[in-house]
């Protein structure tokens, strides 16, 4: 076992985890949120995947337990990940498969090139998977002259569209199927000039357009959904087939898996089969659940390479607050309760990993401690409402991880406008004395800015956000506590007491 991609956090390159170039998450929220048909498109899709999943976890007597459960497993896995690793690596091994460690972005892409280029193929097919897209691996392989082709519908939309995904489950969930039509006439080969916009139409356009791949790639990459320590089993649930195709008909196989996906039993298997699918789709149970175990002579794939990936998850780990984190399972049960992501789409976030988790996620793995890194943005992409907290299937409190990560943000942010101002209330809130001049000074001030018209509409500087999208009202002549020690307020408590007196 390669002890040093467990035993040191590592340090992920630049942009790992991020997509999002040198924007903020308020600059890009604010392009996102002109783009209307954007919001329909969201807004419809996540509506309907949130009241599905209120059905079908509505009618399981002990969803709370499960949820429990599951919190439960996935504390286990991480309080013991080195030795469950370990473990992993020998029962894989055991069954005929190879195993590679990788500490970050770079070794593991160059990894899988090196695999695929000892194949002889110049092409492979691909398993959606978020841990491919974390380490930027399409990109990565096309630099290096091989074909990488999606097979999830949705990402196949989003790859041929020269797009990036905005949802970690329906990564084209921002597309609506004019636009998909669109984009298959454009990109997909020999595609029916004819094809209309039924969605069943579309599929079927996809269907022909990958079979040829699946019949003639010699080379699948996917991710994992779960490995098993105890068996060396992975599985990957997914909702249209294609993975099926990918995992079984290549000669070799390579999955890149994040290390805290790991289970430590078979049996563990049953609790999250039961919340990923509910939480996810809406559904039961996933249409197709598959499971491999190393190599099996004259069935499936006959050379099997798992590539295990670090990326800044030790040092997530390393974080007795952070490593919560780890616990997801990757359902985006959160991206659809979230009033902000609604609004802004995924790709406001500029990561791989959108919505509240990825507001979590990408600082912790790809860092947000430099000058001026957008990551450092993220945590503050939320409204703290709880909704991602009720709905997540392995009870991470996202809102008190978001909290804990802005006070990193502020710690290590040095003497900022805000921390001064946050310092000047602290002086004055700590004195009755110097509180009641600074209650009379801005009363005054707010007084003045205000005028005649009673509202102050623009504040000056970063003090602007207040006003940017409302009015507030100018501080009354007389403060509360003024009231309370004049005649009217000693004689309303007069009045007040006589009242319950009389009661």
């Amino acid at each position: 076992m390669n002890t040093t991609a467990l035993g040191t956090p590592t340090v992920p390159p630049r942009g790992s985890g991020n997509l999002r170039g040198v924007e903020t998450f308020p600059d890009a929220a604010h392009h996102e949120l002109g783009n209307s048909q954007l919001r329909r498109n969201i807004g419809k899709a996540t509506h309907t995947i949130r009241a599905k999943r209120l059905r079908v976890t509505g009618e399981v007597p002990d969803w709370q337990a499960l949820r429990d459960t599951g919190a439960a497993v996935k504390a286990d896995v991480l309080a013991r990940l080195p030795e469950l690793l370990e473990q992993l690596e020998a029962a894989v091994i055991a069954r005929g498969g190879m195993v590679h460690w990788a500490a970050d972005a770079g070794e593991a892409n160059a990894l899988v090139a090196q695999l695929v280029r000892d194949t002889g193929s110049g092409e492979i097919v691909k398993v959606k998977s978020m841990a491919t897209q974390e380490i930027g691996l399409n990109e990565y392989l096309e630099a290096e002259g091989i074909v990488a082709h999606e097979t999830d519908l949705a990402e196949l939309i989003v790859q041929l569209g020269h797009d990036t995904p905005s949802h970690i489950l329906v990564p084209a969930i921002h597309r609506n199927r004019s636009e998909i039509r669109e984009i298959f006439l454009r990109e997909m080969p020999g595609v029916d000039p004819d094809l209309d916009d039924n969605p069943a139409h579309l599929a079927e356009a996809a269907r022909k357009y990958l079979r040829h791949k699946f019949m003639t790639v010699p080379v699948a990459v996917s991710g994992a959904n779960f490995g098993i320590a105890e068996t060396g089993t992975l599985a990957v649930v997914e909702s249209e087939g294609n993975g099926r195709m990918c995992l079984t008909l290549p000669q070799t196989l390579i999955t890149v898996m994040g290390i805290e996906k790991l289970l430590p039993t078979y049996r563990d298997l049953e609790v999250f089969l039961q919340l990923l699918p509910r939480s996810s789709t809406g559904e039961r149970m996933n249409p197709y659940t598959s499971m491999w175990t190393g190599v099996t002579p004259g069935d499936g794939p006959q050379e099997f390479h798992l590539i295990l990936l670090d990326n800044g998850r030790t040092a997530a780990l390393a974080d007795s607050v952070g490593r919560e984190a780890l616990h997801c399972i990757r359902c985006s049960a959160c991206l659809n309760v979230c009033p902000v992501y609604e609004r802004t789409g995924g790709h406001a976030y500029g990561s791989t990993y959108p919505g509240p988790i990825g507001a979590v996620l990408t600082p912790q793995l790809a860092g947000m401690s430099e000058p001026g890194d957008p990551n450092a943005t993220l945590p503050f992409a939320s409204s703290l409402c709880g909704a991602c907290f009720d709905a997540c299937p392995v009870k991470i409190d996202i809102p008190s991880l978001l909290v804990e990560l802005r006070h990193q943000k502020v710690e290590h942010a040095g003497l900022t406008v805000e921390s001064a101002a946050m310092r000047a209330a602290a002086i004055a809130m700590s004195s009755s004395r110097r509180w009641t001049a600074a209650q009379k000074a801005g009363g005054l001030g707010g007084r003045i800015v205000a005028g005649k018209k009673g509202t102050i509409s623009a504040l000056p500087g970063a003090l602007g956000g207040w006003t940017a999208a409302r009015d507030i009202p100018a501080p009354p002549k007389q403060t509360f506590r003024q009231w309370w020690d004049s005649d009217e307020g000693r004689a309303a408590l007069a009045q007040a007491r006589r009242e319950g007196d009389d009661r």
